[in-house]
This record gives structure tokens, C-alpha cells and sequence, in this order.
């Protein structure tokens, strides 16, 4: 690493650990923790079983794993594109060469796939197929990204149907080896399901320069960014207003009082917050995109704390 040469001991980690989280995008890292712990509370809430703390850890670090396989291999594949939308990540910048991202995309797809295997099937199954998802979005010649339906469709297939099903499997199966999925589950994975098309599709608005320059014919492209906005903020409104409906009709298994009370709270914020985006502005629309991750994280909190208060 000769970037960091000439730096005591302590500054050369300090800066390859920094460098190592911005690689991991953390905003993906924090949303796959809270996936994990909520299906967890969701499965003891469920359930009423004690899981051990073990077998919760090598859920989690399976998963965080998979995560930095596919969002790094996304940044391999990105260098140039990054360079003009995202400069300030490793592999743009330079704090990452090439080789080290490689590296680490081996080293952490690998570990993935092997505690998982270790863990049970439906964890298996789980990070094999998003693994696989998330490799044929980024990685040529298929790279999905490049087609606005399928790769919308490659990120709320994993982090809307295929994380939150199997995860409850895994965790249902350790327990009582069942495999049925109760309505509250479907419950969550079809509102998180329709919010991450709802990222998808927004997620490329603050990267319209990049990815008109390298031919990436996102949705931004085609219909521009206030079209792609508006799509984006009426999804989202009809998640919050499927999931209150859900509450005032009874069903799934939840505390009513305080699922319709929280969602109708956050669904006035959103509406707010919108009010204030300049789409004409870079880091505005950036803002915003991280805001909508918020709630995304956000809705992994409230909707367990739900189950178990019912």
C-alpha cells in the first residue's frame, strides 16, 4: 500500500479500516445488520424460541459478508463511472487498488458462502442466490445493471423477498425445523419488497451524469429525474398507506395501536421531507436518497417492535 507509506503503524490501519468501511458502502451494511436482528425478533416473537447466540453471530457475519462481495464486485466493475459519481469511494480515490478490492471480494465471498453452509440450508440458499444475483448485476457480459427493469428487479428481489424469506426460514428452521411463513412475515417482505423498488429506481437519479457518459441506460435516462421522483415517493406512500391498512385490518399478528400510530407518523415526515428536495441539486437529490435508507432502516425496527408488543 504505497499511498500509506511514511505513516506511523497506527495511521496506516486507521486509514485501510476507514477506507474498508466506504468499500463496504455502510449505509448496504447497516440495512443487511438490521434485516438480520429483525427477522431474528420477528422469529422469537413468532415462535416464542431462544436462539443461541452463535448461531445469530454466523447469521450476521454470513450476511455482512455477502453484502461487501456485492457491493465491492459493483465497484470493481464501476471504477471509471465512480470516478465522476462517487469519487470519494476507495477504489475511485485510489485508497483501494484494484487488486486489494479483488482480494477482498475473494476473500469475503468465500467466507460467505462457507459459514453459511455451516449455519443450515435456508442460510445457504439465501447468500448462494443473492451472491448470484448480485454477480450477474455487475459483473460482464451479463451486467443487469445496465437494463432499468432488471436491475431494479436483481435489488428488491434480494433485499425485498429473497433476504427476508430466508432469513426466517433459517431462523425457524434452527429452532423448530419448520418451515412455514406465517402472515407477519409476508407482511413485511411484501411492504420491503415494494420500498426497495422504490430505492432501485431512485438510487441512479444522483448518478445521471456518470451513467449517460458510460451508455448505463438507467431510468433517470428515460424519463428524467422528476418523472423517476415522483415514482419513486408515490411507492413509497402506498407502502406506508398498504402497511397502516394492514394494521386497521387486522392482518397479521401485530400491536395495531402502534403500527398505525408509527407509520402514519413517518408517512408525514416523508411527505415533508420531500417538499424540500432541488432536484437541480447533485447533493440534494443525495440526501434525500440517503433519507429514504433511513426509512428503509427505520421500518426494520418498527415492525418487529410491533410483533412483539401483540
Amino acid at each position: 500500500m504505497n499511498q500509506y507509506s511514511g505513516q506511523k503503524p497506527f495511521g496506516v490501519w486507521g486509514r485501510w479500516l476507514d477506507a474498508f468501511w466506504q468499500f463496504s458502502r455502510p449505509h448496504t451494511i447497516i440495512g443487511t445488520s438490521l434485516s438480520v436482528l429483525a427477522l431474528y425478533l420477528i422469529a422469537v416473537a413468532v415462535g416464542n424460541s431462544n436462539y443461541a447466540f452463535s448461531a445469530v453471530l454466523a447469521t450476521w457475519f454470513a450476511c455482512l459478508c455477502g453484502n461487501v462481495y456485492i457491493v465491492g464486485l459493483n465497484q470493481l466493475e464501476d471504477i471509471e463511472i465512480d470516478k465522476i459519481n462517487k469519487p470519494h469511494l476507495p477504489l475511485a480515490s485510489g485508497d483501494f487498488s484494484k487488486k486489494q478490492g479483488q482480494i477482498i471480494v475473494a476473500i469475503t465471498g468465500i467466507l460467505a458462502l462457507v459459514i453459511a453452509a455451516l449455519s443450515g440450508p435456508f442460510l445457504l440458499g439465501m447468500v448462494a442466490i443473492s451472491l448470484a444475483i448480485g454477480t450477474a448485476y455487475s459483473l460482464p457480459p451479463i451486467r443487469l445493471k445496465r437494463f432499468p427493469f432488471w436491475a431494479a428487479f436483481c435489488i428488491f428481489s434480494v433485499r425485498g423477498t429473497i433476504v427476508n424469506l430466508g432469513l426466517f426460514l433459517h431462523f425457524s428452521w434452527l429452532a423448530h425445523k419448520n418451515t412455514s411463513i406465517p402472515a407477519t412475515v409476508w407482511v413485511l417482505t411484501v411492504f420491503i419488497l415494494v420500498f426497495t423498488f422504490a430505492i432501485a429506481i431512485f438510487k441512479d437519479v444522483p448518478d445521471m451524469e456518470g451513467d449517460r457518459l458510460y451508455n448505463i441506460r438507467t431510468l433517470t435516462i428515460h424519463l428524467g429525474p422528476q418523472t423517476v421522483f415522483n415514482i419513486a415517493l408515490g411507492v413509497l406512500t402506498i407502502c406506508y398507506v398498504g402497511m397502516i391498512l394492514v394494521g386497521v385490518l387486522r392482518l397479521a399478528s401485530v400491536n395495531i395501536l402502534f403500527l398505525v400510530i408509527t407509520h402514519l407518523v413517518v408517512l408525514c415526515v416523508l411527505w415533508v421531507r420531500s417538499l424540500g428536495v432541488d432536484l437541480q441539486e447533485k447533493s440534494a437529490i443525495a440526501q434525500f436518497y440517503q433519507f429514504i435508507w433511513k426509512l428503509f432502516f427505520i421500518e426494520y425496527l418498527i415492525f418487529p417492535i410491533a410483533c412483539l408488543l401483540a
